[in-house]
């Protein structure tokens, strides 16, 4: 760091009983109380620099007696008015950036200006100050730092404007005109001492984001306008601006990537004045983060914006910063993880552990963005078809490129679906989330973006299991969600003798299940009627066998399903005897949705032809015999 060193003459300040004073054998004729101190000084050397002074020693009466000078309010305190003192004695100080804001501010005050005396300090100050502070990298920050103490002298004087522009302008230069940060200086020290001998520090690679750890140090208002002045040169990328309050977040923000218990605990005791205190602070810190995130999609890792969201969630941040970031999330929102978006819930209006509110948000804000699946436009034939211009050349190519951005697009919902079902089963173990948030969660993804239904299956299993008070009507308001024909043999296997599901449910899982076997066992040539008709009815192609529908979701020990885990045929039997005795979901006039009622189902089900129906009935002849043995 930089100093500059003023005077020639040897310290003579010494302090006897509380009261400091200077070694002279002319006496003292000037008492000036600053702050509770007392200094013994004399009036010639301080009234030649000090116009202050001047003007206050004019307006008391000649006397023997030494004249007495208050100065209440000095900036800086006794350090900056002794260091102003002892430059008027011409006594040798030294100057530094942790040192040149309280000093500056001291001679502005005492108005030590060139119309007093030519060289005076302010000038000094100044030459110092624009020569050697502003040009130094680590002494542009130390000042800028130094500068909260006094904020409103340091504005006025432009103090702060000054290290700002400075520092900007160093970040947005080459990194090899700015001298090396202390950070970025200690990263060079280990890996030159790394070196062998045979590669020069000089020639290593220097990080683009160098200067975001010195600058994190700073306080949040200067932090924001040095930021802002950043992005405002239009030269550093917004990946690093990105990566630069990440930085400053996980700084001032220490739990922002833990679960959030401690800042809960913290903000869950209002009677606490020091830990409202900081909960305020930490709030308007998350608050102008928010107001700096860059407006690039990708700036910021999605999993960065959500930390974000459940600190402003549990700092009670306002309204506004927790909306930007629920739709700054929602734009990229399949790089989500599921435990991302398990944000703890803090509302006193429901007793949810999550926040199912702002995830719905979320979801509409994904939702508006992009389009349906791509879909390829029709190629026109004709003699327009030989001799094509090149305007019509970049119409194609325009078509192209918006294929590209729609599948793109398409390919994102689909990762969006696992991940709502994922978060689906998590959700689905609190006992106090309501089946209507359930079900507008589980329909917030379209239809097509599900290529199976084994997770929402596994969903619903989860839930149903958590709440076992649910009514029958619930339950199969649940079930409707769920399409039975994308679901793959472990989970029609499991589905068919599921005790909690309604009796509709288990018929289609039934019915889907032997009519795509009917088909893949190649022994019946043409389905009946009615089958073609229900099978129609649910864009199913019986000539066509289920592909194999993958499960990635990883759920508990306890909630997994498998072939090998299965009930025995005798179970399934008398779970189905018992759904068939319930007398209300056997009425002729329940009609399913799609227009066919369950008696037709159930008759389509029993029609099925050939082998399938044997085996039907071998089974059912099984459970039978079993049952008589015990």
């Amino acid at each position: 760091m930089k100093f500059m060193k003023l005077g020639s003459r040897p310290d003579t300040f010494y302090t006897t009983e509380a009261v400091r004073s200077v070694s002279s054998e002319i006496s003292s004729d000037l008492i000036v109380q600053v702050k509770g101190s007392r200094y013994m000084l004399h009036k010639f050397p301080l009234l030649s620099k000090c116009l202050r002074l001047q003007r206050l020693c004019s307006e008391f009466h000649e006397s023997a007696q030494p004249q007495i000078v208050q100065l209440p309010d000095f900036p800086g305190g006794v350090d900056a008015f002794e260091l102003c003192a002892k430059f008027c004695y011409g006594i040798t100080i030294t100057l530094s950036a942790f040192n040149i804001v309280s000093a500056r501010c001291a001679a502005e005050y005492l108005q030590m200006t060139e119309d007093v005396e030519k060289g005076n300090l302010i000038y000094k100050l100044e030459v110092f100050f624009n020569s050697c502070i502003l040009h130094g990298w680590k002494d542009s920050i130390v000042t800028l730092q130094s500068t909260k103490s006094y904020p409103l002298w340091s504005e006025d004087l432009g103090i702060t404007s000054r290290c700002i522009e400075a520092i900007a302008s160093r970040v947005l230069s080459h990194p090899s005109k700015v001298n090396l940060s202390h950070s970025y200086s200690r990263r060079g020290r280990d890996d030159l001492s790394s070196c062998n001998g045979t590669e020069s520090l000089r020639h290593r690679p220097v990080s683009k984001g160098w200067w975001a750890e010195d600058i994190a140090e700073l306080g949040i208002d200067l932090y924001w306008r040095t930021i802002i002045a950043i992005k405002s040169g239009g030269k550093v990328p917004s990946n690093l601006i990105g990566d630069a309050l990440k930085i400053y977040a996980s700084r001032w923000l220490p739990n922002i990537s833990k679960d959030g218990t401690i800042m809960k605990r913290a903000a869950s005791d209002p009677d606490s004045d020091s830990i409202g205190e900081i909960t305020s602070k930490h709030r308007f810190l998350l608050e102008s983060i928010v107001s700096l995130l860059p407006a690039e999609k990708g700036a910021v890792s999605c999993s960065f914006l959500l930390k974000l969201l459940k600190a402003a969630n549990i700092l009670k941040a306002s309204s506004s910063s927790k909306m930007e970031l629920a739709r700054r999330v929602g734009i990229q929102l399949e790089e989500a993880t599921v435990n991302d978006l398990l944000i703890p819930s803090l509302s006193y209006t429901n007793d949810t552990l999550y926040d199912l509110d702002i995830v719905m948000i979320i979801l509409e804000q994904f939702m508006l963005q992009g389009q349906s699946p791509p879909i390829t436009p029709p190629r026109v034939k004709g003699s327009f078809e030989k001799r094509r211009s090149r305007s019509a050349e970049n119409v194609d190519f325009g078509f192209q490129e918006s294929r590209r951005s729609s599948s793109a697009s398409h390919s994102s919902k689909l990762r969006v679906a696992k991940l709502v079902d994922g978060y689906l089963q998590e959700i689905a173990r609190d006992v106090n989330l309501p089946l209507s948030k359930m079900i507008a969660l589980a329909e917030a993804v379209p239809d097509f973006a599900r290529l199976d239904h084994d997770d929402l299956y596994r969903a619903i299993d989860i839930y149903l299991k958590a709440h076992p008070d649910l009514s029958k009507s619930e339950r199969k308001r649940l079930c409707r969600i769920l399409d039975c024909k994308k679901l793959s043999v472990e989970a029609c296997m499991h589905a068919a003798q599921n005790e909690l599901l309604p009796l509709r449910v288990v018929v289609q899982v039934l019915f889907f299940e032997q009519a795509r076997a009917a088909m893949a066992g190649g022994q019946v040539t043409e389905l009946p009627n009615n089958i073609k008709a229900l099978l129609a009815t649910h864009n199913v192609d019986p000539s066509r066998p289920p592909a194999p529908l993958s499960t990635t979701t990883t759920v508990a020990a306890e909630d997994q399903w498998s072939i090998s885990g299965l009930k025995s045929p005798k179970s399934s039997l008398s779970t189905l005897r018992m759904k068939l005795a319930e007398d209300d979901d056997l009425e002729e006039n329940d009609i399913h949705p799609d227009g066919i009622g369950r008696s037709s189902k159930l008759k389509a089900l029993c029609s099925i032809p050939t082998r399938p129906k044997r085996m039907l009935s071998k089974l059912w002849s099984i459970n039978r015999s079993a049952s008589e043995k015990n």
